[in-house]
């Protein structure tokens, strides 16, 4: 399955279990690169428009681009009905943008499924003057409750391709040759309160563990049900994430201020799953 279907037959689940980001992110870009209420973003593989959810909230304009049908359909279900809200059919390599039309890319849990060189090109190409780049990832906390350790084992029991598709195979050194410069990193606590139903669709939002009809699909949501009930309180079960978020400026020999001497390199890579 090419990388825009591997969601196609699991939306309800994406847009019923998958975390938001945390406002606190916005505030952090705005502060850190002068991000302008008003400004236009391009999220990125905006999916079911998670992260355009996010900047709409702030006052931003946001265009959402997304190759798969499915998911679009979802986002544009959702936020349609704000003027300040489009969505665009296009993969992240080929936006069909205009050049130097948007200040903000964003990517939210999406730059891993990339040709990373050739969505570069085209960030350098519709990016406006002194525009940023933000990869962000929920990162799923693994460790640190008992919870947490045995939702990963039963992803590593069940999953398909796990570990082959996990985000934190970006490693820091692709980061810094995307960026080609400084670059500046974030984390910020986030947390999802999942009852039987939500921690189900969070499961299976994820493309790598068995949909309806494949091998181990039934005795996986079996060992899912046991999970919860060892470890629910109060009908629910806290999922963890990181929320890490990498932004900067590209640097172009032709535009001095993508690449500002008062900024300094912090990135690091992402680790561990979502």
């Amino acid at each position: 399955m090419s990388t825009t279907e591997r969601f196609s037959n699991r939306v309800r689940d994406y847009v019923s279990g998958r975390p938001g980001y945390p406002d606190a992110v916005v505030s952090w870009l705005a502060e850190t690169f002068g991000l302008e209420p008003g400004s236009t973003v391009a999220a990125v593989g905006a999916g079911t428009g998670i992260s355009a959810a996010l900047f709409l909230r702030h006052g931003y304009d946001v265009i959402a681009i997304e190759p798969n049908a499915p998911m679009r359909e979802a986002a544009v279900a959702a936020l349609g009905s704000d003027p300040r809200f489009c969505a665009v059919a296009a993969p992240a390599e080929a936006t069909t943008l205009p050049p130097a039309s948007v200040g903000l890319i964003v990517a939210a849990q999406a730059f891993h499924w990339f040709d990373r060189a050739a969505f570069r090109a085209e960030c350098a190409r519709i990016l406006k003057p002194s525009g940023i780049v933000a990869l962000l990832w929920n990162v799923r906390r693994v460790e640190g409750s008992p919870f947490a350790a045995a939702y990963e084992a039963l992803l590593r029991t069940f999953g398909t391709d796990y570990l082959t598709v996990r985000h934190e195979n970006v490693t820091e050194s692709e980061l810094a040759q995307f960026y080609d410069g400084p670059f500046e990193r974030r984390v910020f606590d986030n947390v999802q309160l999942l009852d039987r139903d939500g921690l189900r669709a969070r499961l299976l939002s994820s493309s790598y563990v068995p949909a309806a009809g494949q091998d181990q699909y039934e005795p996986m949501l079996v060992a899912l049900e046991e999970l919860f009930r060892a470890h629910q309180r109060g009908g629910v079960v806290p999922m963890e994430y990181e929320l890490r978020a990498y932004a900067g400026r590209l640097p172009s020999p032709s535009d001095p201020a993508r690449h500002p001497p008062s900024q300094r390199p912090t990135g690091s890579t992402p680790s561990n799953a979502s």
